[in-house]
């Protein structure tokens, strides 16, 4: 099992959780289970006041918020990588090459986009992503463009893909990616009553514009470009093939070549710090 914090000095890399810290318990579950974790099939969204409820979080007493858009790192020198849109047939070879690199990274799934995540690969890669280091987020259990929905809808998306999570691992995410980036004051108030953070990004691989091994280069470019404007955290897509034959390693030897440091950090943190911007 890869030490997700004492392997972050060797290579000079962080994961979204150590680039960007927070405590562990409140990355991974805040309170625990999702209410209604192994109850059977999951169920649709009846009363979203009882979940806003169990968030049980005052958003003024964060020093990192709920409800508003995080896209970088504060601190210089750190980049984080983030996959979207897993897990899917080719994340495994991208897990394969994050732990060959000894790089942590954070992981955005979906509960049913390209795979179902309640099938038995599905499963296996999730724990496999917890047991090696890496962090999860939500997704969305579909991949909606959220500023289309109504405030029950945007709660199932985020409350159905607790409930599978909390089945595979045990607890669920309270940072999350909204598809396409897309987001307006009820996607944001909502998520703030669940309790999330929101993660965008600013460096923007375009990898699924480019999944083939000549365009994918376009896609390495992108990546070097957005280092060279300053930016702390890369988006790219775990799904397509061509991000785990080439980008992946790519972006690992881009960043070790140009020597960005990352944070040393053993044990998890256990007051939050406000890093981002």
């Amino acid at each position: 099992m890869m030490e997700l914090f004492s392997y972050v000095l060797l290579g000079c890399w962080a994961t979204f959780v150590s680039a960007c810290p927070l405590p562990t318990d409140i990355i991974e579950s805040g309170t625990g289970a999702a209410p209604w974790a192994g109850s059977g099939p999951l169920p649709e969204v009846t009363n979203a006041d009882s979940r806003v409820a169990t968030a049980n979080i005052a958003p003024s007493t964060l020093a990192v918020p709920v409800g508003a858009i995080i896209s970088s790192c504060t601190q210089p020198g750190i980049v984080a990588l983030t996959f979207d849109d897993g897990p899917y047939i080719y994340t495994s070879q991208v897990l394969n090459i994050l732990r060959n690199n000894n790089v942590p990274a954070t992981f955005f799934v979906n509960g049913n986009n390209w795979a179902d995540i309640r099938t038995e690969d599905s499963r296996g890669l999730i724990m496999r992503m917890i047991n090696e280091g890496h962090q999860i987020g939500s997704h969305t259990w579909s991949h909606p463009d959220l500023t289309v929905l109504d405030r029950d809808g945007i709660i199932s998306q985020m409350t159905l893909l607790e409930d599978a999570l909390s089945e595979i691992i045990g607890k669920y995410p309270t940072y999350m990616r909204p598809p396409y980036f897309s987001t307006n004051d009820l996607v944001l108030q909502t998520m703030g009553e669940l309790g999330y953070h929101v993660v965008q990004a600013n460096i923007d691989t375009r990898d699924w514009a480019n999944d083939s091994p000549e365009a994918i280069q376009n896609s390495v470019q992108l990546f070097r470009e957005g280092l060279d404007a300053g930016g702390s955290i890369a988006l790219s897509h775990d799904v397509h093939q061509a991000t785990a034959n080439t980008l992946v390693q790519a972006m690992i030897d881009e960043v070790r070549n140009r020597g960005l440091r990352g944070m040393l950090n053993h044990q998890p943190l256990k007051s939050q710090k406000n890093i981002f911007s």
